[in-house]
């Protein structure tokens, strides 16, 4: 079982990096389709896996979009790890809608909320249109995939 959700981990953390590549173009380079894997991962296997796959997500992003906030991206990193490891943890709970508008409002609005301070009100409104567009489509993509990965799941359990 250790070595299947190990296994789970690696698949959704490469995916989590190819989806890095696949940019929304609007403002900052580093918005990509990269957290639909994590939230899979936060979903289905557990808050844990949800934050790593979602630290490896941004940061894989944010080396593709060329580090348009340099270190700051470790800040980031570390949100989007947070706020996965909470949408696990309600998921966990049973709250499955809840961690989904959780991790939208989250992505959109909490997790740029210290670069009101750090850099500005207006980057932060900048950003909020293809934040929120970015965030939709993975959550669209996650809440597609996860039931499909649950039957094929609990069908391989079975015959396991």
């Amino acid at each position: 079982m250790i070595v299947r959700r190990l296994a789970l981990l690696v698949m959704l953390t490469s995916l989590s990096v190819i989806g890095s590549l696949i940019k929304i173009p609007f403002t900052l380079g580093s918005i990509a389709l990269d957290s639909a894997p994590a939230v899979v991962a936060a979903l289905l296997v557990g808050p844990r896996f949800g934050g790593i796959v979602a630290f490896v997500g941004h940061l894989a992003s944010s080396l593709f979009g060329g580090f348009p906030l340099g270190p700051l991206h470790l800040l980031v990193a570390v949100e989007m790890g947070l706020l996965l490891y909470v949408v696990g943890m309600l998921a966990k709970r049973g709250w499955k809608k809840a961690s989904a508008l959780i991790f939208f409002i989250g992505n959109t609005l909490f997790v740029p909320l210290p670069f009101v301070f750090l850099i500005s009100p207006a980057f932060v409104l900048s950003i909020l249109p293809s934040l929120s567009l970015a965030t939709a489509i993975n959550l669209a993509i996650a809440i597609f995939v996860v039931p499909m990965l649950e039957k094929a799941m609990t069908r391989n359990e079975r015959h396991a």
